[in-house]
């Protein structure tokens, strides 16, 4: 399984991502599902995957192919994210419909795969997009300015109660990270490494990243902290009255 966020905030934007694949409970492999294009300065894209790894790995080696070898692709010539987003929609339609109509005698395939797209184009603001696998996308709002899928239900209340637009992007990655920490907690099919990238409004470049694994200094910090913080919380609740 999965799971992947996006948060939108006025300072700029947040991914994190895990790299757990289950193919089964005696075959479970790590792939990383964050993936970053762009051109320096002009355009940078974010995109983070879940579903049919196959999907996934297609849409983003053709992604990368056409931003590459073609100056007018989409990616390229695109004004607006929601284009970007348009397109990455088509393309994965089209990858699931060659792998869907290859493997339909094989009952319970799928090859279903969902994105979240962000980034930012010179002279626009950035956002978020989420992909579906229908193709359609959806954004950000002022009252949810985070995207998230894959296994969202475990993650997302802290991402209610704190994340707001005014939010910085530090508060807005400890939020990411403990909505991250909280699904691996919940859910054995999510797990390490941990991919976390912060774009800052405006810089059209992508250099704040860590990949963080099971083992490492910060990622144990923040949740013991966490966990710690939760139980001080509970002990003062008010008391009941009886």
């Amino acid at each position: 399984m999965t799971y992947c966020v996006g948060i939108s905030v006025d300072a700029g934007l947040v991914f994190a991502s895990d790299s757990r694949t289950n193919a089964g409970s005696d075959q479970v492999s790590s792939y990383g599902k964050m993936h970053t294009l762009g051109i320096l300065g002009e355009r940078q894209f974010v995109i983070l995957s879940a579903g049919n790894l196959a999907t996934t790995q297609a849409v983003i080696a053709q992604l990368r192919h056409e931003l590459k070898d073609d100056p007018d692709c989409p990616l390229n010539k695109a004004r607006y994210m929601d284009e970007v987003a348009d397109y990455i929609g088509e393309v994965s339609l089209e990858r699931q419909r060659r792998y869907r109509d290859k493997d339909a005698p094989n009952a319970g395939f799928s090859p279903a795969a969902s994105f979240i797209l962000g980034g930012q184009i010179a002279g626009e603001a950035p956002c978020l997009h989420m992909i579906y696998p229908e193709g359609n996308h959806i954004t950000t709002s002022p009252a949810t300015p985070f995207l998230q899928i894959g296994e969202a239900k475990y993650g997302k209340p802290i991402l209610d109660r704190i994340i707001e637009q005014e939010s910085t992007l530090e508060d807005a990655a400890r939020c990411a990270l403990v909505s991250m920490d909280s699904t691996m907690k919940s859910n054995v099919t999510v797990g390490p490494p941990v991919e976390l990238l912060l774009y800052e409004r405006d810089t059209l470049e992508l250099t704040m990243y860590r990949r963080l694994d099971e083992q490492d200094t910060y990622l144990n910090a923040l949740r013991a902290s966490w966990a710690e913080n939760i139980r001080l919380a509970i002990a003062n609740l008010p008391p009941f009255r009886f």
